[in-house]
């Protein structure tokens, strides 16, 4: 059954490119990556010391606040903030002790960004690892097109710390020759990016008047388990290939009407290898045909911010009729036979998808639609 249209009115965006959309938006075209040597702290002891940071990003708070001013600026509502209830993806690494015991944790960040920002409040917090913001953009799009609500602000965020560096660095995911390469057959791993995100979604009624303010529209969404490991991806995909054809179904979509996809490509070698089976699976036919990259390549991993800047940035491509190149691809997997994108191309469609998975089996797909 095909839902009722949610849009996407307004962006607003913190990477290692920079702040706002163009700058980021010319890089992932052109597969440009942000990787360089960690500045902004001492990463220790760290094997490997890349990652897409930005020098001088500031208070994680200060930061999203901003960011949501500039979506809402985006949409046109700098004056009507009040009316939008804040949907927040976050880590519980995020959680800071005050003196006195008192706590700062993700609940504690919502209401903070939701007071600052002059929204109406936080509706729900999501800290379910790396689909935290596909899933609030999900819950949010889901409460829309059932009249629940005409607006919200969907909003996340990840600045890469010395914690989440060692992290990673000692599970060995990160890729130790600086760059991340999905798909490709000497991928090493991934790498870690800033990444703070806003996205306003809205109903048709609730932009009448302001119809020049749409970017794009949610047209599907969905999300499955498979519970396959802890933090290993189930090698088929199962899945994932479920959340693709829930979502395509609600959009209303054929397989063969994606022009693009937006993978969640984290450049590690079981990842990409289930992912590709997932797409196999979920697509059918034309999954070999498919346009794919991941976006990861450029701007980084943001873990619980990554759905949200990956919705942004495939949000943006189709905007603009250009495909996202996939950064660092030298030479083909057998066991990742997707469609990879590896220079500058017009998108030639008007849907989009855009994939994520979590440990734990968790998995969502977004479908986009051109206006």
């Amino acid at each position: 059954m095909t839902c009722s249209p949610v849009l996407v009115t307004g962006l607003g965006l913190l990477t290692a490119h920079g702040r706002g959309p163009a700058r980021l938006l010319a890089a992932v075209l052109a597969g440009e990556p942000a990787f360089s040597e960690v500045r902004r702290f001492d990463p220790g002891r760290s094997r490997v010391r890349a990652a897409a940071t930005l020098a001088d990003a500031g208070d994680l708070t200060a930061e999203l606040v901003a960011v949501v001013a500039d979506a809402c600026d985006d949409a046109g509502l700098a004056h009507r903030r009040a009316e939008c209830q804040l949907f927040f993806a976050t880590g519980t690494g995020t959680t800071v002790v005050r003196s006195g015991g008192q706590g700062n944790g993700p609940a504690e960040l919502a209401a903070a960004v939701a007071r600052r920002s002059g929204l109406s409040g936080v509706a729900r917090v999501y800290t379910s690892a790396c689909v935290a913001g596909s899933t609030a953009l999900a819950e949010a799009a889901s409460m829309i097109a059932r009249g629940r609500c005409e607006r919200a602000v969907v909003a996340g965020g990840f600045l890469v710390d010395a914690d989440h560096q060692a992290l990673f660095d000692a599970g060995r995911a990160l890729a130790d020759d600086g760059a991340v390469r999905p798909f490709s057959k000497d991928r090493r791993g991934m790498l870690l990016g800033d990444g703070i995100v806003a996205v306003v979604l809205e109903s048709a009624a609730g932009t009448r008047g302001r119809g020049d303010r749409v970017r794009s529209r949610l047209a599907g969404w969905a999300r499955a388990g498979d519970a396959y490991h802890v933090c290993q991806p189930d090698p088929g995909g199962a899945g994932l290939a479920s959340a693709i054809r829930a979502g395509l179904a609600r959009a209303g979509v054929t397989p063969a009407e994606l022009a693009y996809v937006n993978a969640n490509g984290t450049g590690t070698m079981r990842a990409d290898a289930a992912e590709s089976s997932a797409l196999r699976t979920g697509l059918g036919a034309v999954a070999g045909s498919v346009a794919v990259s991941s976006t990861k390549s450029v701007h980084g991993h943001a873990l619980e911010a990554s759905g949200l800047l990956e919705f942004a940035v495939t949000a943006l491509a189709l905007d603009a009729g250009q495909l996202p190149v996939n950064a660092g691809f030298r030479a083909a997997d057998p066991q990742c036979p997707v469609q990879v994108v590896r220079e500058p191309s017009p998108m030639v469609g008007r849907y989009a998808l855009s994939c994520n998975l979590a440990f734990g089996g968790a998995n969502t797909a977004l479908v986009l639609g051109a206006v």
